[in-house]
């Protein structure tokens, strides 16, 4: 494979280098006839921090569409997805060195008839433990559960399970080596998952401020998904008629969400960048996510530390790009720590030491 160099200012640290890629790795010692690929700023592979790879409205695709969501992924600069739950069976995507690296969470764990039909196993309390024993054995290394949804007998966002169930579910996914992560909206569902030490918040939008203190001290990590958040007001619409409650409780937090991420923010509470890819929200927007996390007021700096190093970090992967490290990296035309809308223009995307796009 021929050697390549790529000159300029390499983040996080802010040093202008000479990078080379050779046999897929980076190195900073000039190999003998490297050709210059592209120069500008070089920032190791963004993190979509919640995916949904294999997903539509309708529930799973087939490969082919798979395969057309983790292209338009990657050439957007996401070289690790996290997926967040998906009917489809992604493994394959594993095996190819053209497509972004992706950590498996399996299928949603949900309560009957209360999430989208066809995403996940929807199942009753006593069944849950062992379907996250089942998730976490098939995943790699995250289960998702759904904490909370729309009741039709309440009218109104109820927890899924109770908070026993809850725990146990947290507990053995802990045992089986797994992390847990779940979707919650509303605020009633937050604080039996914050005592039963879940890893991860998705949404994240009833959280009050003990909670965030708690989160932060015990290393609860949020991925506010402030896009998806975004289209609160449409739920609300849509479901005044049948559910006024509901409409009104998605009204009251979508008016909170920018109280809520940056008292998220203020307590330190580690934040990671999440398109909400798949389904309603399509791939290959994780610029947009993180151009809407600094509008509703976080420091662009922490927004792009949190899309690419301090992410790769979270979840296991080279922080930064050292010597010897995988050579999945994007180079941009502009300073993204100044202008977070260059991430929408890469300039060259490197995965595996390939320049894919």
């Amino acid at each position: 494979m021929t050697a390549l160099r790529f000159p300029g200012v390499v983040l996080p640290e802010g040093e202008h280098r000479d990078v080379f890629v050779v046999d897929g790795r980076i190195t900073y010692e000039r190999p003998a006839g490297a050709e210059t690929a592209a120069t500008g700023w070089i920032v190791p592979g963004l993190v979509d921090a919640h995916n949904h790879l294999g997903l539509d409205d309708g529930g799973a695709v087939d490969d082919d569409e798979v395969e057309r969501q983790a292209v338009a992924d990657r050439d957007a600069g996401a070289l690790l997805l996290r997926d967040c739950g998906s009917p489809a069976d992604t493994r394959w995507v594993q095996d190819r060195e053209d497509l972004p690296r992706l950590i498996r969470a399996g299928r949603h764990l949900a309560r009957t008839r209360r999430y989208i039909r066809n995403f996940g196993h929807e199942i009753e309390p006593e069944e849950l433990p062992a379907y996250v024993a089942q998730e976490a054995r098939a995943g790699d290394g995250w289960v998702k559960l759904v904490g909370d949804w729309i009741s039709r007998e309440k009218g109104d966002l109820a927890p899924s399970f109770p908070p026993e169930v809850f725990a146990e579910a947290i507990r053995v996914a802990h045992e089986h080596g797994a992390k847990v992560t779940a979707h919650c909206f509303g605020r009633e569902v937050l604080q039996p998952l914050l005592d039963a030490g879940i890893d991860c918040i998705e949404h994240g939008t009833g959280l009050g401020t003990d909670q965030v203190e708690q989160m932060a001290a015990a290393g609860v990590a949020l991925v506010p998904t402030v896009m998806q958040t975004a289209k609160f007001p449409g739920f609300a619409a849509d479901g005044r008629a049948r559910f006024p409650a509901y409409s009104g409780t998605m009204e009251e937090l979508y008016a909170r969400r920018r109280e809520v991420v940056m008292s998220a923010h203020e307590a330190g509470v580690a934040m990671y960048v999440g398109s909400d890819g798949g389904g309603p929200q399509r791939h290959g927007h994780l610029a947009g996510e993180a151009l809407a996390m600094a509008e509703i007021g976080l420091p662009s700096a922490d927004v792009l530390a949190a899309a690419s190093w301090r992410g790769r970090a979270w979840l296991g992967w080279n922080a930064g790009l050292d010597e010897g490290a995988p050579a999945d990296f994007v180079v941009y035309d502009r300073d993204p720590r100044a202008d977070l809308g260059v991430l929408y223009e890469p300039r060259r995307v490197v995965l595996r030491g390939r320049v894919v796009a």
